[in-house]
Formats: structure tokens, sequence, C-alpha cells
């Protein structure tokens, strides 16, 4: 008589579904037929309906808010919420460029605890599970910003301390670029979504790195109001001066 297998943990689901739902978008795209706005679109879709199916069977109790699904008021009874974005990075995806992700969160009492970021077009999985900390970087620091509509905030900071601007695409690439070492500041005043930066938090957090918005304060979710104004992702030792350039704004 054969045994149950062991259900998953929420960290091997994360990166399982995050990992699946880029392969969907990959199948989708090499599909052909489809391109730029049209092929994002179908992707969003597509992906969307994978995870919320997926997160339907395996953890029916808990919330979930994505940006791709109607929300509703039930997940702010929760204390578990999954917050994703099935495809972070549309026009990037749409453009094929590789600088897109799939974010798979999850919060627990507004904090996000448990994420995976899959970076598709890179072959990766960064994983709140699965931790190294990042190598130390020898020259200046390097910020990361949009590379289509860098906020004037970060400009001025990247400019009072001195850093190289690394201008990249969707926000779950250039967070997981800090993890990966890559860079070493993520400085965002533009405005996000909860979804847009709830997986890559809790990934990064898991690796070390600091998370908060850009005064500071904490970074809450599961809330009413999803719209989450800013973010600072950097490396420990540049969180003061970056709170300071920006408090001097």
């Amino acid at each position: 008589m054969g045994t149950r297998p062991l259900s998953l943990t929420d960290a091997q689901l994360a990166a399982g579904l995050a990992e699946e739902a880029g392969r969907i978008l990959l199948d989708l795209r090499a599909g052909g037929g489809l391109d730029g706005k049209a092929l994002g679109e179908a992707g969003d879709r597509l992906a969307n309906r994978y995870l919320m199916d997926r997160l339907a069977t395996e953890r029916p109790d808990d919330g979930v808010l994505s940006e791709e699904s109607r929300d509703t008021a039930e997940r702010l009874s929760k204390s578990r919420v999954w917050i994703v974005d099935p495809l972070d990075g549309t026009r990037e995806y749409g453009e094929e460029r590789p600088d897109w992700a799939v974010h798979v969160g999850l919060a627990v009492y507004g904090v996000a605890e448990v994420g995976a970021v899959a970076l598709p077009g890179l072959g990766l999985v960064l994983r709140s599970d699965q931790t190294a900390a990042p190598a130390a970087h020898d020259g200046p620091p390097r910020m990361l910003v949009s590379r289509t509509r860098p906020a004037a905030e970060a400009l001025t900071v990247a400019e009072r301390l001195g850093c190289e601007l690394v201008p990249m695409g969707s926000a779950g690439a250039k967070a997981m670029a800090v993890v990966l070492g890559r860079a070493e500041i993520y400085l965002h005043s533009g405005g996000q979504y909860e979804w847009d930066n709830c997986a890559p938090v809790a990934v990064a957090r898991a690796h070390g790195l600091h998370c908060s918005r850009i005064d500071g304060s904490a970074l809450v979710y599961n809330r009413q109001d999803t719209w989450l104004p800013d973010l600072l992702l950097c490396r420990e030792e540049w969180v003061e001066p970056v709170l300071s350039a920006v408090a001097a704004l």
C-alpha cells in the first residue's frame, strides 16, 4: 500500500506555480500568431487562469488578489492572501525581451512572507526558501530604473549618490536583479500595486535585503486600497544613504 505524498509547502507551491505559468507564457509566445499588445493580453489571461485554478485547488481557504481577476472584499477577512501578477512586464513580453516576470506571493497578516518570482526569459526562478547573499560589488552603486519612464526622484537620488543607472523592464525583473547581485538599489516612486512587489519583496527579504517604502516605513499588504505609491529595495549598506537622500528631496 503506497503512502500519501506530502503536500507542498507554501514556498514550493509558489515556485512551482511561477515556473509553470512562465512555461505557459513562453509556449504561447513561441506558438506565433500574436505579437505586441495582443500577445501580452493573451498571456495575461492564460497565465492568470492557470494560477487561479491551481490556487483554488491547492489553497481553497486562502484569499487571492490578482492583477487580472476582479477583486472582492472576501480577501480582507483572511490572514493568508496569495498576491499574484501573472505577467509583470507585459510590454517586454510582447517585445520578446527577457526582462519580464511572473509573481506568486503570499502575505500573512499583511507581511510578504513567502514568494517566488520566475524570470522565464532568463530560465530562472527566485524563491524565498532558497537563498544566498548577493555578492558585494566593487564600484559605484548600480540603481535600477524604468527603461521607459524613470522617476524623477530616483534620478535625483542616483545623481546625489553617484549611482550608475541600469534601465530595465518589469518591477520583478528589477527587484530580482538586486537579489542576483546585478545591482544594489531599486528605488521606485512612480506608483505600483500590491501585486507588483509582494512576491519580489518576499524573495528579497529572504535574501537579506532591505525592503520598505521610500520614507523607511513598512510595506503592508492585503489592504482594501491595493495602491502602493513607492518602494525601496536595496542592500543594507545603502539603506541610510538612500533614505537620507530621499528625505532631502
